[in-house]
């Protein structure tokens, strides 16, 4: 009896490291295998759109066949392969594995050029073992997402994925063809819309594309709309809605720090201190010293 594969043609046995975190039609995977362990993928043809892997470490290897033919790549750090699910994949793999992994769908990439150029882009350029720094450093930011799945927050991982793919479009699908595009800003309505929205989720547990939605726009354009009329993105216009609210309850009340992240919306009281010190340059507690009115001597 064959060895049953997962969804992307690994044999799962293989795998000491196999993480998912889905977005709104990109799929984070991050699959780690040691010199020994898995030796073969293959996945049939499919209407899945692409597979874009980024290698995050070294050593590995591979043959890949194209019918009678192969042809062997080594992956460095840094090193990606972009393949269309629309093609039959096999390969056999050599040396240790660790890939940080995107499944991207065809309508993913459809929203992600809306409003950016008058030419649509359909498809990627197929490579393999090209080294592409960028990327490399986009995807170190998704490996804590995955390390803590039930933490991350739906907003971030929808922006990283937007991000990432408006790059792979740029480099690698010709995106910038056409006419160039010009600044796009929110209307006062649905700016006004879009900060309501993140403000009733400082959790984060809210998704572009739901606020994106509400403002009858693509993600896409929403992100690059918003930045522009903001100056920062939705994340970072979130965070910094949590930090005002954080150093008003310092400064005005006596609550425990871990009631106050809470209440504020960080994951607990570590991420709310690690936030604050980046953005104050002190932790909470000490800032709370320092901006609270000594009591008065008797």
């Amino acid at each position: 009896m064959s060895e049953a594969m997962d969804s992307l043609g690994c044999m799962a046995s293989g795998l000491h490291q196999d993480q998912q975190l889905r977005g709104s039609g990109i799929v984070f995977h991050r699959k780690r295998a040691a010199a020994d362990g898995i030796n073969r993928v293959e996945t049939p043809a499919a209407d899945r759109g692409y597979l874009v892997g980024i290698a995050m470490g070294h050593g590995h290897q591979r043959r890949i066949f194209h019918g009678r033919e192969s042809a062997s790549h080594a992956f460095e750090k840094g090193a990606i392969y972009i393949r269309n699910f629309s093609d039959h994949y096999r390969a056999d793999l050599q040396g240790p594995m660790d890939f940080l992994l995107l499944e991207i769908s065809h309508e993913f990439f459809e929203n992600a050029t809306d409003g950016r150029c008058d030419t649509q882009v359909r498809s990627l350029e197929c490579v393999t073992a090209l080294p592409d720094p960028v990327l490399v450093h986009l995807a170190a930011a998704a490996l804590p997402m995955l390390e803590r799945p039930g933490r991350a927050s739906p907003l971030f991982i929808d922006q990283l994925g937007v991000t990432m793919a408006t790059y792979l479009l740029e480099q690698y699908g010709g995106a910038i063809a056409g006419s160039p595009r010009r600044p796009r800003t929110l209307s006062r309505q649905l700016e006004e819309r879009a900060k309501e929205m993140l403000r009733a989720r400082l959790d984060g547990e809210i998704s572009v594309a739901a606020v994106a939605e509400a403002c009858a726009l693509s993600r896409s354009y929403f992100i690059r709309a918003f930045r522009e009329t903001t100056g920062l993105t939705p994340h970072q216009w979130l965070t910094h809605q949590r930090l005002e609210l954080a150093r008003g309850l310092l400064a005005k009340t006596v609550q425990p720090l871990a009631e106050i992240a809470t209440s504020c919306g960080f994951a607990d009281q570590s991420h709310f201190t690690r936030v604050f010190t980046q953005a104050a340059g002190m932790p909470p507690g000490i800032w709370r010293k320092a901006v609270s009115p000594s009591p008065p001597h008797s």
